[in-house]
């Protein structure tokens, strides 16, 4: 006489049900677009690595192993991390999982402009990340510095391919007027031209910036040819400051742009709660007034304000990537089932009056 377990059985026809959907969703939705002039192509939505780095919760080897997996399943073949995140601990966490799955099925980019060096416990910095590895981050964009953080970067990967290299956080929103002209110096001097010949010599497919303003973008694609930018929070719903003079040079010059931020901190996801985030602190009281004209918008067309912030991007036909970085498989489930949403072309427009530029 055999026991029939009903739950196992639920559990396994559930599963099976959710493959289906899965396999469906990847067919119809998560189509694939170039980056720049390269021969580089990602799916639409990708995995941004910093939540299962530690960003401002503790996230368990597990629980970022799990997440991974679930973004595997639904289909997304992009994964962006960097040394920054956790100091090292997304590049490894994200290179264990990958590390068993066939090369050429899977687009990685990973960050230089940070090199981490050892030091005390007691000597770690506090830069938002919860129980990161134990180093300290200095910058540099030098020839030598990129250099060293491209090797260092494979060592912390435990992988022997990195298709794509950002230059992390260049740029005055981050250090200031009279530091960035010293680190703008480095890049300039010496950076760029290490990252072109990675990119000659065939040890990466493309480079580009990954960065959260868009003047920098601009200074630099003036003086050097990139091929894609990681642009996070400045093409959102709520921030369209890139549509002041970026996206036309991006036109112009095939550059891609990937885009982080989507939800610009929290606030187009969670609405203008008490204590919401915007630009990676408290929003102001003017910002959570745009959100709530955007979510009445929304209210008003029976759409979740958070599914017009994550399509809204990938209307623009520069834009190849929106990053969905969460350390939760039900957060990156519930975003993606986002796209499914049928949001009306009027409601961008409506929006427009309520933007930031």
């Amino acid at each position: 006489m055999y026991f029939v377990d009903k739950r196992r059985i639920a559990r396994i026809l559930t599963s099976r049900i959710l493959a289906f959907t899965i396999n469906w969703f990847w067919e119809e939705q998560l189509d694939i677009r170039k980056i720049g002039k390269t021969p580089l192509a990602v799916t639409k939505i990708g995995f941004g690595g910093a939540a299962i780095g530690g960003l401002y919760r503790e996230c368990t080897r597990d629980a970022a192993m799990e997440t991974l997996q679930a973004a595997w399943d639904a289909g997304l073949r992009y994964f962006d991390t960097a040394p920054f995140y956790g100091f090292g601990l997304s590049e490894r966490r994200t290179g264990d999982f990958l590390r068993d799955k066939p090369r050429d099925t899977y687009v990685l980019s990973t960050k230089v402009g940070r090199l981490l060096r050892s030091v005390p416990e007691d000597q770690v910095p506090d830069h938002s990340y919860v129980k990161p590895l134990p180093f300290a981050v200095d910058y540099d964009y030098s020839y030598d510095g990129i250099m060293r953080s491209f090797e260092f970067s494979f060592a912390r990967l435990g992988l022997n391919r990195i298709d794509i290299l950002y230059v992390h956080d260049i740029g005055v929103y981050t250090h200031g007027a009279a530091k960035n002209a010293v680190y703008m110096g480095q890049l300039l001097g010496g950076g760029l031209k290490a990252l072109e010949e990675l990119k000659s010599s065939g040890a990466i497919s493309a480079y580009g910036l990954g960065v959260n303003e868009v003047d920098v973008c601009l200074d630099v694609i003036a003086k050097h040819p990139i091929d894609c930018i990681l642009l996070a929070g400045r093409y959102s719903l709520l921030d369209r400051s890139a549509e002041r003079g970026l996206l036309d040079v991006c036109r112009e010059q095939q550059i891609s742009l990937v885009i982080g931020g989507v939800f610009n901190s929290g606030i187009l996801a969670t609405g203008p709660i008490h204590g919401a985030n915007f630009d990676y602190g408290p929003a102001s009281e003017d910002v959570l007034d745009r959100v709530r004209s955007l979510q009445n918008i929304a209210v008003r067309h029976n759409i979740p304000l958070a599914a017009a912030a994550l399509q809204f991007p990938l209307r623009e036909p520069v834009v190849a990537n929106v990053l969905i970085g969460t350390a939760k498989p039900s957060s990156l489930t519930r975003n993606i089932e986002l796209l499914s949403s049928k949001v009306p072309e009027s409601i961008y427009a409506e929006a427009e009056q309520f933007t930031i530029r």
